[in-house]
């Protein structure tokens, strides 16, 4: 310490008494350093009496506590600017903008393959219907719709494969744990059978005499055993694509895996039953007004389900694209039963209950397969639901 001078404690005493005398601001001790009392700060102190200074000093002006949500926190010197700080909101994003997961390549031909599926399954079961009620005009109108649809169901699919030699290659194992080897198979047994049903309702018009008289002879026998056969592979050809679909990790598809096969199953049997109300004559067409309840049942059901059960992977079935289908599938529905159940004795009610449940299964197919497409695309349909499960396991295990 140099001689002459003060300590330097009694130099830094005068300085705060100096500041007190002036009025200006007085220094404030802190006991919160490293976390260990409140934050404290600078104050004003009371000009009137500045003898006071000291000992105020020793009360702290406390702070916001560090566990205190950052609301109030300033930018700027001085307290200047104003401008809060807070953590921005999440946003369900991914790198470089690209979505969580990559969402299904497939196109309008595979919608229209889900849909002749169904059309096919259904035709053939309200052709066996007619067949076993001794209904000739409906069952010849389930059986040619059968072929037709699944020849068209063939060809969607040979498109979005690209080649057909890549349908014949899918033949070449059986693989029970994959609904794509399965439903391939299905295709295979059901296309021939409905084919030859389909064949034998030609069999009047060929000669009764001539070489073609033992083929006209044959031929009724082997479209009625066919025509049964293909009614027995119907449920599996009208439901194993719901199946497909609930196996992807599209986030929508797969959390509806007890829905879709049963939403399917129904919008096949009220497609097959659109047919028989345009095809057969209002006295033939009993099979098909019950075919039409319970089919419009089972949808209903089904899209109600999907639209509610889900939590948020309901919302892509309820909004956009596919929102907008579901709804007009569902009125199309309604429409199409209560026509069918009032049209007993009108032909034309008949024919317009028949298109509107067909309309109807074109709409809740496409409606599926867009909320679906729509669902891989958003990051939230992935993100949320992943961390929803951990959290309910994580709270299981406690």
């Amino acid at each position: 310490m140099t001689a002459g001078r003060p300590p330097v404690g009694e130099r830094f005493r005068g300085f705060r008494a100096r500041l007190a005398a002036d009025g200006v601001f007085r220094p404030q001790r802190s006991s919160a350093r490293l976390g260990h009392g409140p934050k404290v700060g600078i104050g004003p102190i009371d000009a009137a009496d500045p003898a006071g200074a000291v000992g105020a000093a020793d009360a702290p002006v406390v702070g916001p506590a560090r566990d205190a949500p950052p609301v109030a926190r300033r930018r700027g010197r001085g307290g200047r600017g104003g401008e809060e700080l807070r953590v921005p909101e999440a946003e369900f994003t991914s790198y470089y903008g690209r979505p969580i997961l990559k969402a299904p390549v497939w196109r309008w031909d595979i919608a229209a393959y889900l849909f002749t599926g169904g059309l096919a399954a259904g035709s053939s079961l309200l052709a066996a219907g007619g067949q076993l009620t001794g209904r000739p005009a409906l069952r010849r109108a389930g059986r040619v719709t059968a072929l037709g649809a699944v020849t068209a169901s063939a060809y969607f699919l040979i498109h979005d494969l690209g080649r057909p030699a890549r349908f014949h290659h899918m033949l070449r194992v059986a693989k029970p744990t994959s609904p794509m080897s399965v439903g391939t198979w299905i295709l295979t047994a059901y296309g021939p059978a409905a084919g030859l049903a389909a064949v034998a309702e030609g069999a009047p018009l060929l000669p009764a005499r001539g070489v073609f008289s033992p083929v006209r002879r044959l031929l009724p026998p082997a479209g009625q055993v066919a025509g049964l056969a293909a009614a027995a592979v119907a449920p599996a050809l009208a439901t194993y694509t719901g199946v497909l679909l609930a196996g992807t990790a599209v986030p929508s598809w797969h959390e509806a895996y007890p829905e879709l096969p049963t939403i399917f199953a129904g919008s096949a049997l009220a497609s097959g039953a659109g047919v028989g109300l345009l095809a057969a004559p209002c006295a033939q067409a009993g099979p098909a007004r019950r075919m039409a309840v319970a089919g419009a049942a089972l949808e209903l059901w089904g899209a109600h389900s999907v639209e509610t059960r889900l939590g948020l992977l309901s919302e892509p079935y309820r909004l956009g694209t596919a929102g907008r289908l579901l709804r007009a599938g569902r009125l199309l529905t309604a429409a199409g039963v209560v026509g069918a159940l009032a049209g007993r004795r009108s032909r034309v009610l008949s024919a317009l209950s028949g298109t509107a449940l067909l309309a109807a299964s074109v709409a809740t197919r496409f409606g599926i397969f867009h909320g679906g497409v729509a669902s891989a695309r958003d990051p939230r349909y992935t993100v949320l639901p992943q961390r929803e499960r951990i959290r309910r396991r994580e709270a299981g295990q406690v």
